[in-house]
């Protein structure tokens, strides 16, 4: 089915960019993945309000939560067969070891050992998928881990690395303004930049975190990530304008309203003419 949606998409695109254009001195995405966390809880416990079902017919590539920070094996063997069910690109979600803190707390380790866990929370997504027919997609690093990647240089060139030797073509989630991006780009591994739709930025292109995000507002989300592939724009805490570029846009299946945020934005963006796709997908329309 996206084969299909790339040719029909190489055809139309009359810029020499294919996953953008320029329109009036602005860049516009015309192609982009909606990627969400899925399966985090454990056991019988959920994080989060919207049922991983629901969410999982808004996006186009799905991050499982591989058993450190979140998930276990009968969560991601329920939530893998139904990314393969709605045809979601599958990825593995990656955390320290810290269920009590839901892996949003920094563990004082080394590199080799960080990368270790990783690759072994890989392993088991994987497998999994092997087991529904459904090929690993990407990786992307769950939250401390995330924010840890970005800015430690040797944890993301060893990752990439040991990423790169079980398979060349899997791709990293990551911030535009970090480590993990810079050397996924030395080393020729391929890259997904992310756009965070429901969390807020800063004027140096940093993502706010905040332990507990209220309620939000949809339709607001939904044309802030409408602007950003228009324009590549997104409005700072602070009220100024900066330049964001990215090739997915994430939002957080525990954020109040999840799956009425997912349908929102997928809704303005197919409203708009802009694919919402896998972002293997994305890449090779590049």
């Amino acid at each position: 089915m996206w084969y299909l949606i790339i040719e029909l998409y190489k055809n139309v695109t009359r810029s020499p960019c294919s996953g953008h254009q320029k329109f009036q001195g602005r860049v516009m995405r015309n192609i982009v993945d909606l990627n969400c966390d899925m399966g985090e809880g454990f056991g019988h416990w959920v994080l989060g309000e919207a049922p991983d079902e629901q969410l999982m017919e808004l996006i186009s590539s799905a991050n499982i939560a591989a058993g450190f920070h979140a998930g276990d094996p009968n969560s991601m063997d329920r939530v893998i067969k139904l990314a393969n069910h709605y045809g979601v690109g599958l990825g593995a979600h990656p955390g320290y070891r810290d269920l009590q803190g839901f892996g949003r707390r920094f563990i004082d380790t080394s590199p080799e050992e960080l990368v270790n866990d990783i690759i072994y929370q890989v392993g088991a997504v994987r497998e999994f998928g092997r087991r529904h027919g459904i090929r690993l997609q990407h990786v992307k690093p769950h939250g401390a881990l995330y924010m840890e990647a970005a800015r430690n240089e040797d944890l993301s060139r060893l990752m990439i690395e040991s990423l790169a030797a079980i398979s060349g073509d899997l791709i990293v989630y990551c911030m535009d303004i970090s480590k993990t991006y810079d050397i996924a780009k030395r080393l020729g591994h391929p890259v997904v930049r992310e756009f965070y739709a429901d969390r807020d930025y800063g004027t140096d292109g940093s993502i706010v975190f905040t332990r507990k995000v209220g309620r939000l507002d949809p339709q607001a989300i939904a044309e802030k990530c409408l602007r950003a592939c228009r324009e590549g724009k997104v409005t700072t805490v602070e009220g100024t304008d900066i330049n964001i570029e990215f090739e997915s846009i994430c939002f957080h299946s525990d954020t109040p309203g999840a799956v009425e945020i997912g349908r929102a934005i997928r809704k303005e963006l197919t409203a708009n003419n802009i694919t919402i796709a896998p972002s293997s997908a994305v890449i090779e329309a590049a």
